[in-house]
């Protein structure tokens, strides 16, 4: 009878399990910045759709389209895309995960050439304001939608 099972010993199992904690210890906090980042990058991404939307329909329509908030100047808690008449084409639901969307205004209404009349500037902050995260949205009085990412806000 052989006097070896062929189970593992007791440092192999040691040796392993502290690879595994260094491997965990690296790989966690890359994790989290890739989904903090894919995250943001989807809220703002959402945002500059209905920007693009509501501006191509203005034109599209020959009417003025407003992409605004509920009231005040909560962007994170969701906006809509409205007609002329009031009527709802689109809206966004409040973020998730504590993003905040700062801007200085409650509304952006595009007229029918797909012009504004305050040009703006959205801020996404993380949780942390982190400013490797920030992303921007510059709407210009021309309608012009330019993204900055990465820190790079005016």
């Amino acid at each position: 009878m052989s006097r070896w099972s062929g189970g593992f010993t007791l440092i192999e199992l040691l040796v392993t399990m502290a690879i595994l904690a260094i491997l965990l210890a690296i790989g966690v906090p890359s994790y989290q910045s890739i989904t903090t980042s894919n995250r943001m990058t989807a809220e703002i991404n959402g945002l500059v759709a209905h920007l693009q939307y509501a501006r191509s329909t203005a034109i599209k329509e020959g009417q003025d389209v407003t992409v605004g908030t509920g009231g005040g100047n909560n962007w994170e808690g969701g906006w809509s895309v409205t007609d002329a008449s009031g009527t709802v084409l689109k809206q966004q639901q409040a973020f998730q995960g504590g993003d905040t969307l700062a801007a200085n205004l409650a509304a952006i209404t595009y007229d029918r050439n797909g012009f504004t009349a305050n040009a703006t500037t959205l801020t996404l902050h993380d949780t942390a304001n982190t400013v490797a995260f920030r992303k921007c949205v510059v709407v210009s009085l021309v309608g012009q939608l330019t993204l900055n990412k990465q820190g790079a806000c005016p």
